[in-house]
């Protein structure tokens, strides 16, 4: 027989590499020890930022690298990775983890009464996601002076709460009165009267939203809010001129961060107190 002791090619058997070799990607961690392929440093990783990884060698001394280079671990090459971050849970004006709700949710029977538009919109701006998810509904009073009789209309009772927000509840004033006279009443053990010492809900916006020490001081001979416009040199003379103000103001508002806290307070204890029990 013939003996062909190279009929087998051992150099054409060979295949040729196509590509860089695969580098197994490693997450960075703080003393994960690495050695820079092109410098041969070799270090423990102390620090990593806009790009660079710093690593420390047995020296103490510490040098920054591109986190695009290549490194090796243990002789093997591997390709650093910045960790990665967990996602942060969206936040509500209120302050609440926001719930992702597909539909809203049917309102319950409980309400929240304002005064007034101005304290609806704001009460909407920072609150409005989590009345929602809880089904809770804001109504107007239209002055406080509407408020028994709006009450009586409403029915408050064990399972129909009734919250209310005020303005000016301070000792003496009118609204105070009537909050009193509320308790005392049919419906008191069913009703929460709470509210702000501010004369409007315009004041319940931190001063400085509005590059404002203070709110000025308005004679009591003068509505409040024409002289908050005039006192700011914004015009006063048309309800169209207030709207306006407001919406520059309330324009202001991001979340409970941009509140006094003497609203932010009075509005957790009505919402609290109106879902308490709920399904």
């Amino acid at each position: 027989m013939f003996d062909d002791r190279y009929a087998d090619d051992p150099i054409a058997a060979m295949k040729p590499r196509r590509g860089p070799a695969p580098r197994q990607q490693v997450t960075l961690a703080r003393g994960l020890v690495v050695e820079h392929t092109e410098t041969e440093w070799c270090g423990a990783v102390v620090g990593a930022r806009e790009g660079l990884v710093q690593l420390e060698d047995g020296r103490g001394k510490v040098r920054a690298f591109p986190l695009a280079d290549g490194f090796l671990i243990d002789g093997k090459p591997v390709t650093l990775v910045m960790p990665q971050r967990a996602p942060q849970q969206r936040r509500t004006a209120s302050g609440s983890l926001a719930v992702q709700q597909q539909r809203a949710r049917v309102a319950m029977p409980s309400r929240i009464f304002v005064e007034g538009k101005h304290d609806a919109e704001l009460v909407e701006q920072v609150w409005g996601d989590d009345l929602r998810v809880e089904g809770v509904v804001v109504e107007l009073l239209d002055g406080a002076d509407n408020l028994e009789r709006v009450l009586a209309e409403f029915g408050p009772g064990p399972a129909r709460r009734a919250g209310v927000l005020l303005d000016h509840l301070v000792a003496g004033s009118k609204e105070t009165r009537i909050a009193e006279a509320i308790a005392r009443g049919p419906h008191g053990a069913h009703v929460l009267v709470l509210g702000h010492p501010f004369v409007d809900v315009w004041a319940a916006v931190r001063p400085a939203r509005l590059g404002l020490e203070a709110w000025p001081e308005i004679p009591r001979s003068i509505e409040w809010k024409t002289g908050i416009c005039r006192a700011l040199g914004w015009p006063a003379e048309e309800p169209a001129d207030i709207a306006d103000a407001w919406s520059r103001i309330r324009g202001r508002v991001r979340s409970y961060r941009d509140l006094e806290p003497a609203l932010l307070g009075r509005m957790e204890e009505l919402i609290d107190f109106v879902t308490a029990g709920a399904q």
